[in-house]
């Protein structure tokens, strides 16, 4: 393929739930431009987009793929993308890199979750997009029924659209062009027709600015719909130079904005990395400004070390295409760069920007893995490392206090595919093991011990004495010392508070840190030859140990806070769910999507399965954040058993 100019480029981002027919769409956009001489099938696991081992074997997209088609002088590079939630992260990076969007909706299953997400995404990064009701040679296929239902749920930008349009246009498309500018306005009022050109320039600024939504319907699995639907592209989708600023900071922090030129010094963001197991890694990115060429030298400036361009080349689907340079608003991939990573920026060294990073959700589901095979445990981290440079949406974590590495991400099957890439590439096996709570433990009473410690066997002895008073506080750890007369040198002071310091780790119910306690050491004594540091601080540990177990300790649990956001028909099973999981409905807010934020707060015990269930009982419609409030003691009943558990693990 050869290089293209910015305005003959365009960019659109395939969106919408899984099976819709996106990946076919493809096949018959390939097929239309003679790129292939047969349509492949998702079933038959010969389709250009879904290339990959695991895509192939489970029969949907896990991967975004970039396929760039050319039709009539101009290239589509289209961006395929997951359609299931788990890969929120990988249709917002593609929506990133685009001008438009298309929604495909299935005609005979309608308006899907991953239809309202698709929708949202769009809204949320104020995306020109289309509409294609698609596998219209279903027997149940009712274009305006769908449409109606379509149009009642994202509201009345969307507008039936057949092409070729001409001058004769219905009524409903005719008062949309004329919203768009004053003087078609006053035609429309004056009951005058539009011209042709007129047309085209209020549906194209129509659709840019998001008042109008073309609804059109296909058969791609017949060929049915493609090549009007390349040539609606190609007429009103924005070039990249029509985008608007691109947002970034420059080299001192300060906000600055790029607009998509090709007269300017070269930068591009990288939204996409493939770990190819024959090339390496391929950084795939749009250009922003300026144009790219191979040899040439370029700032990554996330780690501030240049990046030497080795070969560009298009990709479409696993295929590379060698190409010498690429232009502002064209996406390209470059093999083997070194330090560059999902997100960075690689600019002119006399021109910084970083661009804004991409959008990863907050992981909302998280799993405990430890390797099947101990031997593997050092691999671990480095494994998933290589992984996160395909997919930085999941987080890998370690959690010091509870010892497991935690796998976070959106839910259960990208979870699910982490783990089995991790096997496949890597020879590393890993299995999910009940997660361990960071349990703390405190005092609600006082007590007043001593703690003394006194050795003798031969050379010299160890002796120390300590009298501590042990009492709640509102900081972590209080100490204070009120000796009188001497009765402790001064130099052993600091050698009781770290004894005491040291003994928090461990408290006397199940073995957690201990928390909220004031120390006060009053009285003690000291021997002149055998007295030292370390004899102090084991006789502080001796007072703690004993302290504590007299000063009513009590077990204290994470209390998280949520803001779940689901459609209001869920909402009585959502709040009745919370309840049961010991937790408190703080309030409610109306969001302006018409759903509901619901403010609540619950044990983090009680929630590990939280994701799983919510899109359960919501149809995957509904989405939390959670983030840590505070700790709280646990009921009594709930607070024995883990005590019994930790004494048993203990024997």
């Amino acid at each position: 393929m050869k290089g293209y100019t910015s305005e003959t480029i365009r960019n659109v981002a395939l969106v919408g739930h899984g099976g819709c027919g996106k990946t076919t769409f493809l096949e018959s956009a390939l097929l239309a431009t003679g790129v292939i001489d047969r349509l492949g099938k998702v079933e038959d696991g010969n389709t250009v987009s879904d290339y990959d081992k695991m895509e192939i074997e489970k029969g949907f997209s896990i991967n975004t793929s970039i396929v760039p088609v050319e039709w009539k002088g101009d290239k589509i590079n289209f961006i395929d993308t997951p359609g299931y939630f788990d890969f929120i992260g990988e249709v917002n990076a593609a929506l990133r890199a685009s001008e438009a969007a298309v929604i495909l909706v299935d005609a005979g299953a309608g308006i899907q979750v991953g239809t309202e997400h698709a929708w949202k995404a769009c809204e949320r990064y104020k995306m020109p997009r289309f509409i294609v009701i698609n596998k219209r040679d279903k027997d149940e296929f009712d274009f305006y029924k769908t449409f109606d239902e379509l149009k009642a749920k994202f509201g009345d930008t969307l507008i039936p659209f057949s092409w070729p349009l001409t001058a004769d246009i219905d009524e409903e498309l005719k008062e949309a062009i004329a919203m768009t500018d004053d003087e078609l306005m006053e035609k429309y009022f004056n009951g005058d027709n539009f011209s042709d050109e007129e047309i085209k320039k209020g549906l194209v600024k129509g659709i840019s600015e998001g008042g109008i939504v073309p609804v059109c319907s296909s058969a791609f699995s017949l060929g049915h719909g493609i090549e009007g639907l390349l040539d609606l592209l190609i007429t009103y989708v924005p070039t990249p130079l029509q985008h608007g600023p691109y947002k970034g900071f420059n080299d001192k922090n300060e906000p600055v904005e790029r607009m998509c030129v090709v007269d300017a010094s070269p930068s591009a963001f990288v939204f996409k990395t493939i770990v190819d197991p024959f090339v390496g890694k391929i950084s795939v990115m749009k250009v922003v400004t300026g144009k790219l060429t191979s040899g040439m030298e370029i700032l990554n400036d996330r780690t501030g070390k240049m990046e030497k361009l080795g070969k560009l080349f298009f990709l479409r689907g696993k295929e590379q295409q060698e190409l010498d340079y690429a232009e502002a608003g064209d996406i390209v991939a470059v093999a083997k760069l070194q330090h560059t990573l999902s997100g960075d920026t690689l600019c002119d060294k006399n021109d910084i920007i970083r661009y804004l990073p991409l959008d990863f959700p907050t992981p909302s589901l998280y799993v405990a893995i430890e390797p099947v095979d101990k031997k593997d445990e050092d691999k671990i981290f480095t494994s998933l490392t290589r992984l996160r440079e395909e997919d930085p949406s999941f987080v890998v974590e370690r959690n010091n206090e509870t010892h497991q590495t935690l796998l976070g991400g959106q839910g259960e099957m990208q979870l699910n595919i982490i783990m089995a890439k991790l096997k496949d590439r890597f020879g590393v096996q890993v299995k999910t093991v009940p997660q361990k709570i960071a349990y703390r433990e405190t005092i609600k009473g006082t007590s007043d011990v001593q703690g003394k410690h006194k050795k003798q066997s031969g050379g010299a002895g160890q002796y120390g004495d300590v009298h501590i008073k042990f009492s709640p506080s509102e900081q972590e750890f209080e100490f204070t010392e009120s000796l009188f007369g001497g009765a402790i040198p001064k130099n052993y002071v600091p050698a009781v508070e770290k004894g005491l310091i040291e003994s928090m780790e461990k408290g006397p119910l199940a073995g957690c840190k201990v928390v909220n306690v004031k120390a006060e050491l009053y009285d003690g004594s000291y021997h002149d030859v055998d007295s030292n540091e370390m004899a102090f601080k084991i006789a502080a540990s001796l007072a703690f140990k004993k302290g504590i177990k007299e000063a009513k300790p009590v077990l204290l649990e994470p209390v998280m806070h949520l803001d779940i956001f689901v459609p209001d028909e869920y909402m009585g099973d959502v709040m009745g769910d919370m309840n049961k999981r010991r937790g408190k409905i703080l309030g409610m807010e109306p969001q302006q999507d018409g759903s509901q934020k619901l403010m609540a707060e619950a044990p983090q015990a009680e929630l590990f399965d939280y994701a799983i269930t919510l899109r359960a009982m919501t149809q995957a419609r509904g989405t939390f954040t959670m983030k840590f409030e505070r700790y709280e003691e646990v009921p009594a009943q709930i607070a024995q058993k883990i005590i019994d558990a930790y004494n048993a693990e203990e024997k």
